[in-house]
């Protein structure tokens, strides 16, 4: 098939690889404009884009993909499908209707539960026991198309969104192929979503990824798998950030929220709203990931130091994280 591959971080290019591995003939990639990311905030280019031109495929990056300027690429491709995997831009209708055999989503939750832009963090932060990959034909809504396809993925108790994003994609790569593969054929059924079970993955905000001691430590300990590796979950100390990369719940505690309960190369022991935390891998400002026992030798840490129990207001000065 001719396609047109549309997505832009890390999480599409296993997909955008399998096709081209598959056989189909990717004729445009669209992905989000060059931004400045990393420390030095220099330009780069989204990890679509990079792939794309490994593979020789063209490339346009428009701001928007409303109004006829933006469709006449597009159209000039006679592209037989468009697929998108997590591209960040609202596709308008006039958009989806360029392609004879509709434009395929891959949506990383069994929809519809995590409609919307976050749903592996969301999937973590509800404490979900599943997740998985849908291919879905898609609509002017927000998710809301039939879907082609499906795929659980079971949640292991020490899941973080990194680990759950590789294992996503790789399934989301497989799956489209197959769906390319039953579209050609003829032989691929679309399924409505039942109105049951609807939740919306809203954006991350980095706010979300503080600390507050006094919420209960499952919710805690939820959080940090959520937000690793990014925003990674934060929390004050002496005045500092530090992030919190890796916890284990651990039972009842008789003491303050943020209190340091104990400390030992097994990681340091913290009091939460209700139960209690330790900390396994931790990660001072400009610093880097560290093993607790690492962590300890170059900030050592006494029973009865307290971190910040409760994420501070955003007008709050503090070192950036």
């Amino acid at each position: 098939m001719r396609v047109i591959f549309a997505g832009t971080p890390a999480f599409a290019v296993p997909a955008l690889e399998a096709l081209v591995g598959a056989g189909h003939r990717i004729v445009l990639a669209l992905t989000q404009p060059d931004r400045p990311a990393g420390r030095g905030l220099r330009t780069a280019s989204s990890a679509v884009k990079e792939a794309a031109v490994r593979h020789g495929i063209p490339v346009i990056q428009p701001v928007s993909l409303r109004g006829p300027a933006a469709e006449t690429p597009l159209r000039e491709e006679h592209a037989d499908v468009l697929v998108v995997a997590a591209y960040g831009l609202i596709l308008p209708q006039a958009v989806l209707d360029l392609f004879p055999r509709g434009a395929l989503n891959i949506h990383a939750s069994l929809l519809p539960r995590w409609r919307g832009a976050a749903p592996i963090q969301r999937a973590l932060l509800a404490g979900d026991s599943a997740s998985g990959v849908c291919i879905m034909q898609m609509d002017a809504g927000l998710d809301t198309g039939p879907v082609l396809l499906r795929e659980g993925v079971a949640l292991v108790p020490d899941e973080t969104a990194g680990t759950l994003h590789d294992k996503l994609a790789a399934v989301g790569a497989r799956l489209i192929v197959d769906a390319l593969d039953r579209l050609a054929r003829g032989a691929v059924q679309a399924t409505p979503q039942p109105a049951e079970g609807l939740t919306y993955a809203h954006k991350v905000e980095k706010s979300e990824a503080r600390i507050d001691w006094t919420r209960d430590a499952t919710q805690i300990e939820r959080q940090v798998r959520a937000f690793n590796p990014f925003p990674g979950a934060a929390t004050g100390f002496r005045g500092d950030d530090v992030k919190v990369w890796r916890a284990t719940l651990l039972g009842d505690a008789d003491a303050l929220p943020g209190k340091v309960l104990r400390v030992g190369i097994e990681g340091i022991d913290v009091a939460c709203g209700v139960g209690a935390l330790r900390l396994t891998e931790l990660q001072r400002a400009s610093g880097k990931r560290l093993s607790a026992d690492a962590f300890l030798r170059g900030c050592a840490i006494a029973p009865g130091e307290s971190f910040e129990a409760v994420a501070p207001n955003e007008s709050s000065p503090r070192r950036p994280i």
